[in-house]
């Protein structure tokens, strides 16, 4: 989408105009590889397994870590949903939030400390083993 958009006067023009194509469409994609790819088999939903935690027999129930995002305060949960489950940039979600972008990264940060605090309790974890697995958890859980 142009910002600034400009009326074509001349062959020399076009170059532009392609330009910006171009650049729209590198944008593009680079937008994309920065969402998270969705998990389609209904197995791989139930069950998030982090295969770099200290511990690989640690299993993470999908519906604890919902339960857990849940519980969190309104401003954290749509943080937390924003940028990790949705795959929001901080810059989008602090305009789909109207916050800043720093009170953005502030409320994400305490969401993924409360969220990894509360598996930790559930399972008996240590929290720096939980938070390395839900960090990983919430950014393919959709």
């Amino acid at each position: 989408m142009l910002q600034r958009p400009r009326f074509l006067r001349s062959e020399d023009d076009s170059g532009y105009l392609l330009r910006v194509l171009r650049n729209t469409r590198v944008s593009g994609r680079r937008r994309a590889a920065r969402r998270p790819q969705r998990l389609d088999a209904p197995d791989e939903l139930m069950r998030i397994e982090e295969l770099s935690a200290a511990q690989p027999e640690v299993k993470l129930d999908s519906g604890t870590l919902y339960q857990a995002i849940a519980a969190l305060p309104v401003p954290f949960r749509d943080a937390l949903v924003a940028v990790d489950v949705i795959g929001m940039s901080y810059e989008e979600a602090a305009r789909a939030l109207r916050a800043r972008e720093a009170t953005i990264t502030t409320r994400l940060h305490r969401a993924r400390q409360r969220v990894a605090a509360a598996l930790a309790e559930e399972s008996g974890i240590s929290p720096a083993v939980q938070r390395s697995a839900v960090d990983a958890a919430t950014r393919t859980a959709t």
